[in-house]
C-alpha cells in the first residue's frame, strides 16, 4: 500500500508540473499578442465604424511620443500635417505614463483635428535583449526599438512611414509615401553617402558613415556577416516599411536575433554606434533596401552645436533630421528657428523649451 501511495504521489507531482508548464506556455502567447495595447482617442480621430484606415486611402505615419519629448512629436506632427493636402493617419506610439499627456497635448491644440490613434508600447517585449549603457541613456529608451516592431502594431496597412520624433518635415508627405519599393525589399531609407552637401559636415564632427563606425569588427559574428566595414551606413529614423515583405521575410525575428545576440556578446554598443537601436537594423537590411532620395533625410543637425548648413540647402530639403545630441527643444543647439516654426506649447505645461536667458 506504501509504494501504491508514493506512486500516486509522483504521478501528481508530474501533473502538477505539466499544468504549470501549460499555464506559463499559454501566458507567454496571450503576452506577445497583447504586448500593444490600443487607446482610441477623440470622436474626431476615430475611422468610421466598418471602415479600416487604409479604405480611406490615408498616408500612415507611426511616430513614438514619450514623456520627456512629447512637444518633439507635435512639432513633428504638425509639419507633416501643415505641408499637405493628403489625409494623413497618425498612429503614435507612447508608453502608458504617457498616453493621457499625449492625448490632452492634441486635444488641447490646434492638433485636435487631426486623424490618430494613441497605441501604448509594452516594453517588457524587450526583456532580455537590451542590456544598460551608462553612455547615452536615452538612446536605450524602449520607444526607441518599437521600429522593430511595426507588424505587431494594431494598424492595418500594408505601408507605413516611420519617422523619429527629431524631425520637421517640410516637403509633402505623400511624396514620401508614393516612393517606388523594389521588388522583394521590406524597407526604403537614405544612405548616409548620397548627400555631397552633408559631407564636409560629417568629416568635421568625426562622424562615421560607414558599417566600421557601428559595429564591432573584432568579433567573429561580425566577420562571418560578409559585410565590408566600409560598406555605407543608413538612418533608420526615417524611412517607409513594406509591412507584406516585412512579414514575409521575418524582419522582426531577424532584428530580435541580433539583439539577443548583442546582449551576450556586445558586438555593438550605444557608445560606438551611436544607439543599440541602428546596428541591427544595418544588418538585417544590408544590401536588401531601396534608396530614398537624400533630401527626404538632411541629417546630422544634432550633432554639432555650432557647425551649419547653408540656408539655401535647408530651404531644398523635404525633411530636417536633428540627430544627435543637440536636439533643437534644448541649448545649444542649431537651426533653431526651422524647429520652433512648428513647435505648439503645452497645455499642460510639463514640456517646455530650454533656451538662453535674455539678457534684457
Amino acid at each position: 500500500m506504501s509504494v501504491l501511495r508514493q506512486i500516486n504521489r509522483v504521478l501528481l507531482v508530474l501533473v502538477v508540473l505539466m499544468v504549470g508548464l501549460l499555464l506559463h506556455s499559454s501566458l507567454n502567447k496571450t503576452f506577445t499578442r497583447h504586448s500593444f495595447e490600443d487607446h482610441q482617442t477623440s470622436a474626431e480621430a476615430q475611422v468610421p465604424a466598418g471602415r479600416a484606415p487604409e479604405e480611406d486611402n490615408v498616408i500612415p505615419v507611426v511616430i513614438c511620443s514619450s514623456e520627456e519629448r512629447v512637444g518633439a512629436t507635435m512639432a513633428t506632427i504638425n509639419s507633416i500635417y501643415s505641408n499637405t493636402k493628403a489625409s494623413v493617419f497618425f498612429y503614435v506610439v507612447t508608453l502608458r505614463d504617457a498616453v493621457k499627456l499625449t492625448r490632452r497635448y492634441i486635444m488641447k491644440t490646434k492638433l485636435k483635428n487631426i486623424q490618430y490613434k494613441i497605441l501604448e508600447f509594452n516594453p517588457m517585449v524587450l526583456r532580455g535583449k537590451v542590456k544598460p549603457d551608462s553612455s547615452r541613456p536615452d538612446l536605450l529608451h524602449p520607444l526607441n526599438f518599437v521600429r522593430f516592431y511595426l507588424p505587431l502594431l494594431d494598424i492595418n496597412h500594408s505601408r507605413v512611414i516611420y519617422l523619429d520624433d527629431d524631425v520637421i518635415v517640410q516637403g509633402d508627405i505623400e511624396d514620401l509615401f508614393n516612393v517606388k519599393m523594389m521588388a522583394g525589399h521590406a524597407a526604403a531609407f537614405s544612405t548616409d553617402c548620397d548627400l555631397p552637401s552633408t559631407h564636409e559636415m560629417v568629416r568635421s564632427v568625426g562622424m562615421q558613415t560607414t558599417y566600421m563606425g557601428f559595429l564591432d569588427y573584432r568579433k567573429q559574428q561580425v566577420k562571418e556577416l560578409g559585410i565590408h566595414p566600409r560598406d555605407c551606413s543608413f538612418n533608420p529614423g526615417v524611412f517607409v516599411a513594406d509591412l507584406i515583405e516585412w512579414k514575409k521575410q521575418k524582419i522582426t525575428k531577424q532584428l530580435e536575433k541580433w539583439m539577443e545576440e548583442n546582449f551576450k556578446q556586445n558586438i555593438y554598443s550605444s557608445a560606438m554606434a551611436g544607439g543599440v537601436a541602428t546596428p541591427p537594423m544595418l544588418i538585417v537590411f544590408h544590401d536588401k533596401f531601396t534608396r530614398l532620395d537624400s533630401l527626404w533625410n538632411v541629417r546630422h543637425l544634432g550633432w554639432s552645436p555650432n557647425v551649419l548648413y547653408s540656408d539655401s540647402f535647408l530651404q531644398e530639403a523635404h525633411l530636417l533630421h536633428w540627430n544627435g545630441p543637440f536636439k533643437p527643444w534644448n541649448y545649444p543647439a542649431v537651426h533653431l528657428d526651422l524647429w520652433e516654426k512648428w513647435f505648439i506649447p503645452d497645455p499642460s505645461k510639463k514640456f517646455s523649451l530650454i533656451r538662453p536667458e535674455s539678457d534684457s
